[in-house]
């Protein structure tokens, strides 16, 4: 017996969620195994026996989907920006300042920071690291220092 994962999504997303949250306890990691539970099955051939089998069968997949990214790596040693700031040394406190106001940028302009200011690379060089037009790095550079310059003009005039 095989059913349409269309019918079976809708019939059954909210109680996989519920036990893939319930294991690995974050809202992204869980909708993640959601959605590799539904693709396993509809990349699996198995023959179910009933309706049962297969909502037991999807249950099992997506608490073992979670307890997979429980064990993952990126998991096991993620550390808050916080934790990695304090075994970072900084010359001045304005320095890790700006540091903390690099690294809660938008990725895009993120990246292209850090690697400019932080790794010395050339716009060309970014642009060949990053697979993007060297134009695309300059616009980048740009709204990206516009941000830094908004956030930290808000802190400085929060101190005044």
């Amino acid at each position: 017996m095989r059913q349409p994962v269309q019918e079976l999504f809708v019939r059954y997303r909210n109680s996989l969620y519920a036990a893939a949250f319930n294991v690995c306890k974050n809202a992204q990691d869980a909708e993640d195994a959601v959605q590799d539970t539904f693709i396993q099955y509809y990349s699996s051939k198995k023959e179910f026996d009933n309706e049962q089998h297969i909502r037991a069968w999807l249950i099992r997949v997506a608490i073992n989907k979670a307890k997979n990214t429980n064990r993952t790596f990126w998991k096991k040693n993620r550390t808050s920006l916080e934790e990695y700031m304090e075994t970072l040394a900084f010359e001045t406190p304005e320095s890790e300042e700006l540091f903390g106001a690099v690294m809660n940028l938008p990725g895009k302009y993120r990246i292209v920071i850090h690697l400019f200011y932080y790794e010395d690379y050339s716009v060309h060089e970014i642009g060949d690291i990053l697979k993007i037009s060297d134009s695309n790095v300059k616009v980048r550079l740009s709204r990206g220092r516009s941000l830094l310059k908004e956030r930290l003009q808000e802190e400085w005039d929060d101190d005044e």
